[in-house]
């Protein structure tokens, strides 16, 4: 791993808030993800399961922890089973956590390898009654391929058909979306990477670049400050390509008088950042490109304030359609009788602002929190509008990630990051 060791209380208090909201007699269980082939002898780099990383901080394959808290003997309430290591693995593929390791990592005392795990396994599950697996269960996923803890569920049921089941994910989707002040410094790291990286394209961007070199450039100042990767698939994209929202090809040349939106964001820890800003290539907006960035950012700025405890996601982006609407009205996109004629089910603000304006951020760039229960203090979310206008050959959109506090405004993650429109311009001509 790249990044800086990470305190162990962190994962001692998650496993602890999860443990105290099992039923009784219950054990739960959660594995690593695989290592996914592509071809040959080649694989795709090795991505940890956000929940075994989020209980345990074990940011390696073939991993699983099981949690016990009723469990007879002490020792067990708390397991990670860990792949042995040895010299050969060592000189082939690197370091694998030691025993000694693994507790500095977790906190969690009891390590057994992989392979005492049917025999330990067996033992605890002679003394529960339950079984809590973990799926899948955010509202975007999509899953098709058959993954290693879907895996390990149909053999449990098959061996230990007497056992209830019960399920983790949505205990974790609570416990996930609030977080803990150590996570808050993780993702704060995360954006300021994103921020160094956005000045570094400030200075480089001009009429001919191609949008894959601005993604070098990213990609170059987050490397060199400890993030692996881009917290998801990059979106560098000029002039009309803005209209296309999961435009990723980053393909394209820049050129003098377009804009160019990028929604990138550096991960640090296996924590997501997630920004979106629209440049000029040339330096400067264009009256039109600058009415409709500064009406953007007032509709972000309005709808950050609407980030408050007891907020729900559903009535907030409601009332950000409204600030939309009106926006789009002053812009002259639409007018009154499109509103007054507009589907109830497809506002006429849609037509140019077809997104969400807010979701969850952490572990994941979507991560876990449940949208039918109101905001809290410690969720962190995305606040994204945009406006997108073919017609006119550009789009806008502006993300920051924001933090709800017990009162007043959610606080920026990216309130560094240059977002206004003197000042990318001056930053682009200094």
């Amino acid at each position: 791993m790249k990044y800086h060791p990470i305190d162990n209380k962190l994962y001692i208090k998650n496993r602890k808030n999860f443990m105290a909201q099992m039923k009784p007699s219950s054990l739960a269980v959660f594995n690593s993800n695989d290592i996914y082939p592509i071809s040959a002898d080649s694989t795709m780099p090795f991505e940890q399961s956000r929940d075994i990383l989020y209980l345990s901080g074990v940011d390696q394959e073939e991993s699983i922890l099981v949690l016990f808290p009723d469990a007879p003997d002490a020792k067990h309430r708390e397991i990670l089973f860990l792949r042995e290591t040895n010299e050969h693995i060592a000189v082939w593929e690197g370091e694998k956590l030691t025993k000694e390791r693994a507790l500095d990592v977790s906190g969690i005392a009891t390590v057994y390898w992989l392979s005492d795990f049917d025999k330990v396994f067996y033992e605890v599950m002679t003394q529960a009654d339950i079984i809590y697996f973990n799926t899948n269960e955010h509202y975007r996923a999509n899953v098709e391929t058959e993954t290693r803890e879907a895996r390990f569920i149909k053999a449990t049921k098959d061996k230990f058909p007497a056992h209830s089941w019960a399920k983790s994910n949505p205990i974790l989707q609570r416990l996930r979306s609030v977080k803990d002040p150590i996570e808050l410094e993780l993702l704060q790291t995360a954006c300021d990477i994103t921020n160094k990286g956005f000045r570094r394209v400030l200075g480089f961007v001009q009429p001919g670049v191609w949008e894959y070199e601005i993604e070098a450039e990213y990609m170059h100042e987050f490397l060199r400050n400890r993030s692996k990767k881009f917290a998801y698939t990059p979106i560098i994209a000029s002039g009309n390509n803005a209209n296309v929202l999961h435009y990723i090809e980053n393909n394209q040349q820049c050129k003098d008088g377009d804009l160019i939106l990028m929604d990138v964001g550096a991960e640090y820890a296996n924590y997501s950042s997630d920004m979106t800003r629209t440049i000029p290539v040339n330096g400067r907006f264009t009256k039109r490109q600058k009415d409709v960035y500064n009406a953007v950012n007032r509709v972000k700025n309005d709808a950050t304030k609407m980030l408050v405890p007891g907020a729900y996601w559903k009535e907030y982006h409601i009332e950000v359609g409204k600030l939309m609407t009106s926006e789009l009205i002053g812009l002259g996109l639409i007018d009154k009788a499109d509103v007054q004629n507009e589907n109830p089910d497809w506002p006429a603000y849609k037509k140019y602002f077809m997104h969400g304006t807010s979701h969850h951020m952490g572990l994941d760039t979507h991560d876990y929190g449940l949208l039918f229960e109101p905001m809290q203090a410690g969720n962190v979310f995305t606040v994204e509008p945009g406006i997108y206008i073919p017609d006119e050959g550009f789009g806008v959109r502006l993300e920051d990630d924001v933090v709800i506090q017990e009162t007043g405004e959610p606080f920026n993650l990216m309130g560094n990051i240059p977002i206004e429109v003197d000042e990318i311009e001056d930053l682009m001509n200094s």
